[in-house]
């Protein structure tokens, strides 16, 4: 639902369909969302195809009831044709009517605030958390850091794109950037916050840039540190670093060249590689194709280690704000339905949806 918000909120009225419960192989993960808006229209996906007419049609009844309602689909047996999960899995979808309280939440979180929020349906009540999106700090304004940029706000990261010549680092070459910096890259990544969930990719290609940022990257807790480059462009960078004093340790994290062997070379093709070894670190892939393995598709999230967007660290962030009729997380009678805005250290391990106990 995060990913909605910002059409969400420019709704005058909308519901939403959440998935709260998967079992077997399905789509699309919890927490996955469709919404449907005021005029019929409809955003995000809950099934990636299987299942979407129909979770439509009891969004738009929910958008006319204004109650919330709960189902499940699953796999039918009896033709392929029926409703259900054509993969073999089922899943439970939780659909609401914006809330004044939902509609906070939304705004505290595009607003940057980690939020939990509480939902009640049948006797069951969820929760889901929305955790600021991870950042991507990009480092050289050329041709390929606009791709880069591109791709990473596709991908659900605040990008920010820096240099220190201003001719190049202006906001009309990196649209998609959420900022565009002027200042030495070094500099800027050592005064601006970093967690564990931070990427930093460095296209520069000039020692006396990519040097200085790369020791600062590499002594940090970052959960990803790629440069851009040729393998003689790389060993030439590893012997600098060494003699800046980085560490064998520190230099072993360094993903150089960066990028998956995919054979292309333009921009475009070059962010695609760089991509996609981002989405392989972040869930634990292998980067083979899926045709030559036997494993299972999507893997268990507890399964694999650093997740960018989920297993982070929380340390020195900016206390969450309290929304308005709610002092803690304690329900207001005018919103039963309450957003918690979190402060630094409360955040959930996961932002997931999740099923919590009968009957409160």
């Amino acid at each position: 639902m995060r990913d909605l918000a910002p059409t969400l909120l420019s709704w005058e009225r909308f519901a939403v369909a959440s998935v709260v419960a998967v079992r077997g192989s399905a789509p699309r993960p919890v927490g996955a969302a469709m919404a449907v808006g005021p005029s019929g229209q409809v955003i995000g996906s809950v099934s990636g195809g299987c299942v979407e007419a129909e979770v439509y049609d009891l969004a738009c009844q929910v958008l006319a009831s204004g109650e919330p309602a709960f189902a499940s689909f699953g796999y039918s047996d009896d033709t392929a044709f029926a409703v259900g999960l054509t993969c073999g899995g089922s899943l439970d979808v939780l659909v609401q009517r914006d809330s004044p309280g939902l509609r906070a939440a939304l705004q505290a979180s595009v607003t940057g605030y980690p939020v939990s929020v509480r939902f009640s349906c049948e006797d069951r009540v969820f929760t889901e958390s929305w955790m600021p999106a991870p950042r991507l700090l990009v480092f050289g304004a050329i041709d390929h850091a606009a791709a880069v940029a591109e791709i990473g706000k596709f991908l659900g990261y605040h990008v920010t794109v820096c240099d220190a010549r201003p001719v190049f680092a202006t906001p009309e070459r990196f649209p998609a950037a959420d900022e565009v910096v002027v200042d030495w890259p070094h500099r800027y990544l050592a005064s601006t916050h970093t967690d564990s969930s931070t990427a930093v990719v460095v296209l520069t290609h000039d020692p006396k840039f990519d040097i200085p940022v790369l020791r600062e990257a590499l002594a940090m807790p970052l959960a990803f540190v790629g440069a851009l480059g040729s393998r003689r462009t790389h060993a030439e960078r590893l012997e600098r670093l060494r003699s800046a004093g980085v560490p064998s340790s520190a230099l072993a994290r360094l993903r150089s060249p960066i990028g998956l062997d995919l054979g292309g070379r333009s921009p475009a093709e070059t962010a695609v590689s760089i991509a996609a070894e981002l989405v392989a670190l972040r869930h634990g892939g292998t980067g083979l194709p899926l045709t030559d393995l036997s494993s299972p598709i999507h893997r268990d999230q507890e399964s694999h280690g650093t997740d960018l967007s989920q297993r982070r660290r929380h340390a020195g962030r900016t206390a969450a704000l309290t929304a308005p009729g709610h002092a803690d997380g304690v329900p207001s009678p005018q919103c039963p339905e309450v957003p918690v805005l979190l402060g630094a250290g409360q955040l959930p391990r996961d932002a997931r949806v999740g099923l919590g106990v009968r009957g409160r």
